[in-house]
């Protein structure tokens, strides 16, 4: 059983630990509330007993409970709760995500919790383990991360660019696999990432991915977290994998500064602030390398078409600094030490 006095670390796990997170997403649903009533007349063809008929097509029959233990709640989201549980078969922790299906403003989207993460496996992509209905509850079975999100050592720890470089590489990893799968992930930032104990990188959070296909090249829905949107999507213009790009850019800056650019403003003021040039770039670029601004440079880009691919960023000069994993562990004694 982990540690309780560990816990506090991992309270964001799976979901963000920033105090003003859930009005951020208010407020994105506010913006993009035309949309979505649309999508929820749209639903209304559907009881919500043949949603969730629909649903159980695409996870575990029966009823997971007995086969769970000692649940903690460790983090809460506009989406549902997420909790920390022992299986009783193997008697190691799981994290479950549990959310009402009943009560999601898009609960299309649930969907995407379960089929990406249940058809896609890569080493920096968080497992899941299974998924069940459970009255009104979706419950999503995942490993649970120890480390915790980035964005506690993002908030409370200040990075070096050994330590920059090495999330960024296993993050273009899972990026580069994600995208070769023709999969967007559209809320890239360091709420989404999570840490194993050994310093090992993963990526979470996949209730607002999209899938294209030669068929449908292209996805238009005002998605994702404000600061960290990109112009196009913004301004409403059809997007594929090059937001994920530019929203990893917006995560360097977290590395760097502590927070996304205009984390100060309001989201819509931000957003009108990010469709227009200049691109944003950080607080004091005189302070880092010029491989690391070069390498920022290169996802930053207002028009996609000229934004660096993952693939392409792989090969950077500025990821020849990556270290092996173990160089953030510091970093999240750090936070534990700051905890206690």
């Amino acid at each position: 059983m982990q540690p309780q006095n560990q816990i506090p670390q991992s309270q964001n796990h799976l979901q963000t630990n920033k105090q003003n997170s859930n009005q951020q997403q208010s407020n994105i649903q506010q913006v993009n509330q035309q949309q979505t009533n649309q999508q929820q007349s749209n639903q209304q063809t559907l009881s919500d007993e043949q949603f969730k008929a629909a649903l159980q097509l695409v996870v575990s029959p029966g009823d997971p409970t007995p086969n769970y233990e000692g649940f903690v709640k460790i983090g809460e989201g506009s989406t549902g709760i997420v909790c920390i549980a022992t299986e009783n078969s193997t008697n190691k922790q799981v994290a479950i995500k549990k959310m009402n299906v009943i009560k999601q403003q898009r609960r299309e989207l649930l969907f995407n919790e379960v089929v990406i993460m249940r058809d896609y496996h890569h080493p920096n992509i968080v497992e899941m383990y299974d998924s069940f209905l459970v009255k009104d509850e979706l419950w999503v079975v995942m490993e649970f991360l120890e480390g915790g999100a980035l964005t506690d050592i993002v908030t409370h720890a200040k990075m070096d660019e050994v330590q920059i470089a090495t999330v960024c590489k296993q993050c273009l990893n899972a990026l580069c696999f994600l995208h070769s799968q023709g999969v967007i992930h559209r809320d890239i930032k360091s709420d989404s990432i999570l840490l194993t104990a050994d310093g090992r990188i993963k990526l979470s959070d996949f209730g607002f991915c999209a899938q294209i296909s030669p068929e449908v090249p292209k996805r238009t829905s005002l998605v994702g977290t404000p600061y960290w949107m990109a112009p196009e999507v913004i301004i409403r213009e059809p997007y594929g994998t090059e937001v994920d790009i530019w929203s990893l850019g917006i995560m360097v800056i977290e590395m760097v500064d502590g927070e996304p650019p205009l984390f100060d403003e309001p989201p819509l003021k931000a957003m009108k602030r990010i469709r227009d040039p200049p691109p944003l770039s950080l607080k004091n670029p005189d302070k880092v390398s010029t491989r690391l601004l070069a390498f920022l440079k290169k996802m930053l880009v207002s028009d996609p078409s000229q934004r660096a691919t993952a693939f392409e960023l792989l090969e950077h000069p500025f990821l020849q600094l990556a270290g092996p994993p173990s160089v953030l562990i510091p970093l999240m004694n750090s936070i534990r030490v700051n905890q206690n």
